[in-house]
């Protein structure tokens, strides 16, 4: 099935991107094309697995580390198992998009899930064992999607009638309930250590905004950054500072946030990587889906530089990276 990839929209945006006129925060002038999405596959079954870890686990230990880099949409994941190795020991078939965990940043505990379009989001058990699917209504494309400390999903719609909008699935089960965003299309998103989350995308003016949903409202506030977004990429707290990856220029800048503005503390250079669409903060490293030169890169965080690492596999225009501990 050919089918058009979340990246190949983004790299619309970077090749017509322009600078806002007014102070802070960030633009861009996006193509309004729509994005056709692929299907994924999942089994309905549910097995008791944990659905957040607030401690961040390290590398060491007897557990299994697994990496996966989620290509296109309606393609496959690639799966690793780094730092064992650099090469790729598996793949999960129709698949593509997206994925997170069960932590906020490091290495999540047993269960991840992939977001995929059109419509579909699942759960799997590592290495690849598919426990659960939830839907989003049948005319949306999901595109990212984040858990909280309590165990709810919440899944941003990037194509559809409610393009721009999140869904929050209760206990990630459910039919979901849909809550209004102030955007026309949501790329990314993460929870900080506070149960705020934080998340992008372009409005229908098409400008690129960071947006927030504080813990316990439905209501959205804009946050103006201190700095220019080229493209807005990955939400994600690394225990420190509120990170949002700029896709165009391959840097992430790290934040702190008070009421309506995030003030840029540093910069992490993701030197030689192309465009980096999700990125993944585990523990002292940060992975690259790097849709621009078809790679998988591992980067030390929060030093940045030149990749440590490259993953060996086969690869189909990543869009997507999660790490996860068995």
């Amino acid at each position: 099935m050919n089918t058009a990839g979340f990246v190949r929209y983004a790299g619309a945006l970077v090749a017509l991107a322009t600078c806002s006129a007014c102070g802070g925060g960030s633009t861009v002038t996006p193509s309004s094309a729509a994005l056709d999405g692929g299907y994924m596959n999942g089994a309905a079954s549910l097995n008791a697995v944990p659905r957040f870890s607030a401690n961040v686990p390290d590398r060491t230990g007897e557990s299994k580390i697994f990496e996966y880099i989620v290509d296109t949409y309606g393609s496959y994941a690639s799966i690793f198992d780094y730092p064992k190795s650099d090469k790729q020991i598996g793949k999960i078939k129709n698949v593509g998009g997206q994925a997170c965990t069960n932590v906020l940043y490091g290495y999540g505990k047993k269960i991840f899930w992939i977001v995929a379009g059109a419509k579909e989001i699942t759960e799997y058990v590592v290495p690849k064992k598919p426990i659960k699917t939830l839907s989003v209504p049948s005319d949306e494309m999901p595109s990212s999607c984040s858990i909280d400390a309590g165990g709810d999903l919440v899944v941003g719609i990037l194509n559809g009638t409610h393009a721009g909008d999140l869904v929050i699935f209760k206990n990630a089960s459910g039919s979901g309930t849909t809550i209004s965003t102030p955007l026309a299309r949501e790329y990314f998103s993460g929870y900080d250590n506070q149960g705020n989350l934080f998340f992008d995308g372009v409005t229908r003016d098409f400008t690129s905004h960071l947006e927030e949903m504080p813990k316990g409202s439905t209501k959205i506030k804009t946050i103006a950054t201190s700095n220019i977004i080229g493209l807005a990429g990955s939400v994600q707290w690394d225990g420190t500072y509120l990170t949002v990856t700029d896709m165009a220029a391959s840097k992430m800048y790290r934040y702190t946030v008070s009421g309506r503005k995030a003030t840029l503390k540093e910069i992490v250079l993701l030197s030689g990587a192309s465009e980096c669409t999700q990125t993944w903060i585990a523990t002292g490293i940060v992975f690259c889906a790097d849709a621009g030169n078809n790679a998988g890169e591992i980067f030390k965080y929060p030093a940045g530089g030149s990749a440590i690492a490259t993953f060996k596999g086969k690869f189909d225009e990543p869009l997507g990276t999660v790490a996860v501990k068995q």
